[in-house]
């Protein structure tokens, strides 16, 4: 693992830092959280503007529409919009951190010319339709039933958490297209138009009261054979490759941000007279290190990713299991910082730790990630 950037890889950080300097004071206000068409709008505004400059889909290869940048580049990417303040992926996380690079990896010539430019322009929004009430940590246990019929799949069930759905327009959906194989096979990736008939959307409100996720209902929706990616009854593959994205870089901004908040907390508890706790100010230092420590483990990822061209490995859940705590622990250091006030909804720490519940459960729960360090990197055999 190497640590330590070129001067190539600091020059690209100071044109990036030069860039963000001067357009994030033009970028209109932040929309309401509950308002999602504009969300949306202001989302992919931002993706357009990212796309005038060079950056959108930096580390995505040339080919697929993207820069070809190395993940050591995306990395600096993410750490210096975050540190920045720019906007957040937002409504386009789907399509560029899942179905996009997905697409890329795993699509035909004329599914990545269909697919990614729009994307990567700000034109189109994509939804994740894995989850299933009965097929949620067990993701193999889905269905959601397609069969043939002409050129088409005819797909009926039911999907959960289906993020951003109602202002999609396409699905990254997994279907069982073998009622009769073993559960990890017969399953198979669709790309699935959201203005299709037969797809009733039904919004979750969150514990934060936010309504990003939804509940997907599918009834004989039709989906062209040709939206299928990768082989027929080979979606669980393709799966893997669209998780081990989510699980390797999806976070990266956020270890930043949490860095910042840890300091944040620091002044704050300098301020409020908290700082003269001896054991708080022990719990923000053994945070501090645990934050700094999965940092190096973002770059060791990075690295590992520079020899697997660009597709992230296993270690992306050894960083996803720690993280998940490591967010709650954070939280939780707030509400001792904040005291009373914790219980202010107002208070952007107050909704950051109601959402950081779900993050031992988003992405594949704690049991999971700890059920593929254990085989996979552990070599340990698997339960029973």
């Amino acid at each position: 693992m190497d640590l330590a950037y070129t001067p190539e890889e600091e020059e690209f950080r100071a044109r990036l830092r030069e860039w963000l300097g001067k357009v994030l004071p033009t970028l209109p206000p932040k929309p309401s959280p509950d308002d999602w068409p504009a969300r949306r709008a202001y989302d992919l505004g931002w993706q357009r503007m990212l796309y005038d400059a060079g950056y959108a889909g930096l580390h995505w290869p040339v080919d697929a529409g993207g820069r070809g940048a190395t993940p050591t580049q995306h990395l600096i990417f993410l750490e210096e919009t975050e540190k920045a303040g720019a906007p957040y992926v937002g409504a386009n996380f789907v399509g560029l951190l899942h179905a996009g690079p997905t697409i890329a990896a795993e699509g035909t010539d004329e599914q990545r010319a269909r697919w990614l430019p729009p994307v990567l322009r700000g034109e189109e929004v994509w939804c994740q339709g894995f989850s299933e009430p009965d097929a949620g940590s067990d993701l193999a246990a889905l269905r959601t039933r397609a069969w043939r019929d002409g050129d088409d799949y005819v797909v009926s069930g039911s999907k959960i958490w289906t993020s951003h759905a109602e202002v999609a327009d396409w699905c990254e959906l997994l279907v069982r297209t073998d009622p009769e194989a073993p559960k990890h096979r017969g399953i198979s990736w669709l790309a699935m138009p959201m203005d299709a008939p037969g797809i009733t959307v039904r919004p979750l409100r969150t514990l934060a009261g936010s309504t990003e996720f939804a509940e997907v209902f599918l009834d004989e929706v039709r989906v062209p054979v040709a939206n299928r990616v990768g082989p027929e009854n080979d979606g669980w593959r393709v799966t893997m490759v669209t998780l081990s994205f989510e699980r390797g870089t999806a976070f990266v901004g956020e270890v930043v941000a949490s860095r910042r908040v840890l300091g944040e907390l620091a002044r704050e508890a300098r301020k409020n007279g908290r700082w003269d706790d001896p054991a708080l100010r022990r719990r923000l230092g053994r945070l501090n290190a645990e934050f700094r420590a999965l940092w190096r483990l973002t770059q060791w990822n990075v690295s590992e990713s520079e020899r697997t061209e660009g597709v992230p490995g296993i270690g992306g859940s050894v960083f996803k299991l720690r993280y998940s705590h490591a967010r709650q622990e954070l939280y939780d250091a707030a509400a001792e910082v904040l005291g009373p006030e914790s219980l202010d909804l107002s208070r952007e720490w107050t909704l950051d730790r109601l959402s950081s519940l779900s993050y031992t459960i988003a992405a594949g729960t704690s049991q999971i990630q700890r059920n593929i360090v254990a085989e996979r990197i552990l070599g340990l055999p698997k339960g029973r």
